[in-house]
């Protein structure tokens, strides 16, 4: 089984401002003249750690991460005015060109993967070919999954107790926890962040880490995590107007890895085996034995593969 490729540290980094008062942290790793690869990580809002980079052959990648709108190293933090889907696929041509990237390879996992896909189907002859992990279709069915009573809550009905106890009882709980994340009572705030971001954490990996869900979940980047998707829920992602499986005729010159968990429950794989069918280009790898998250030693195996494979196109 394949696992990461060693640590290794950025050759260049950059502050790029995008418009809005907003700043984006970018990093270059590997190959300077290696097969350029950005890695679009997921939440929305999550940041990108130093394993972002390990996913891709340093002596054959040109290894582009960067932390999207409000969020990790980006300024200012958990800011949501001027942060929509449409923005950070400007962000992405802003990127490209900063860089003088002509044509590269887009690597996206869970909201990764939504903004890799919007992304494609806008500039279609800018993508040499996609690779996803955990697809997120933002569907309206995606989204009442996530956190209505009747899609996980079902599975963890212990824990969706614990996730709705933060807010008081709505039918729009996007718009309750958005009134409490950014409300004017700091502690209700960070209780109400804190909620979401457990609830997402306890249920991406097939076998729990209480430790690591707790810590996460009280974590700064926890926190702007949570603000920033509740922030995109409560916009439908931004998606209205680009559902991705209608537009998927764009895709058809792109080649495309679908890596899915089998037991993914934050993204289940109809998402992912739906996309597939409308997209022939793809492949689709149904991972058993795993969840959603990207740490999971048989998602690390098939992604790898999945960017060795791609090194060559």
């Amino acid at each position: 089984m394949r696992g990461l490729y060693p640590d290794l540290e950025p050759y260049q980094q950059h502050q790029l401002p995008v418009g809005g008062g907003h700043s984006l942290y970018i990093e270059e790793c590997g190959n300077p003249d290696g097969q350029p690869v950005v890695f679009l990580h997921g939440g929305p809002g999550a940041g990108a750690g130093p394993a972002a980079r390990r996913f891709f052959d340093p002596n054959r990648y040109r290894i582009l991460v960067f932390d999207q709108r409000g969020c990790g190293r980006s300024t200012p933090n958990g800011r949501v005015e001027h942060n929509t889907l449409t923005d950070l696929i400007a962000d992405l041509e802003t990127i490209r060109e900063h860089l003088c990237v002509d044509r590269w390879v887009l690597f996206g996992g869970s909201w990764g993967s939504t903004l890799a896909l919007a992304y494609a189907q806008d500039f279609p002859g800018r993508v040499k070919g996609l690779i996803l992990r955990g697809v997120f279709l933002g569907r309206r069915q995606d989204l009442e999954w996530f956190i209505g009573p009747d899609g996980a809550a079902r599975l963890f009905p212990d824990y969706y107790a614990d996730f709705t106890a933060a807010v008081a009882p709505r039918v729009d709980l996007a718009d309750a926890f958005f009134e409490r994340m950014f409300g004017d009572n700091e502690l209700q705030a960070r209780q109400a962040a804190s909620a979401w971001t457990y609830w997402e954490s306890r249920i991406a990996t097939l076998v729990p880490n209480p430790f690591f869900t707790k810590r996460f979940a009280a974590s700064k980047g926890g926190q702007t995590m949570a603000r920033i998707e509740c922030h995109y829920f409560r916009d439908a992602c931004g998606l209205s107007d680009r559902a991705i499986l209608d537009r998927a005729d764009r895709l058809a010159d792109i080649p495309g890895i679908i890596v899915q968990g089998r037991q993914d429950v934050v993204c289940p794989p109809d998402g992912a085996y739906a996309l597939h069918r409308a997209w022939p280009n793809s492949q689709l790898q149904l991972i058993p034995g795993a969840a959603h998250s990207a740490s999971e030693a048989p998602l690390v195996d098939a992604l790898v593969r999945a960017t060795d494979q791609f090194a060559r196109l």
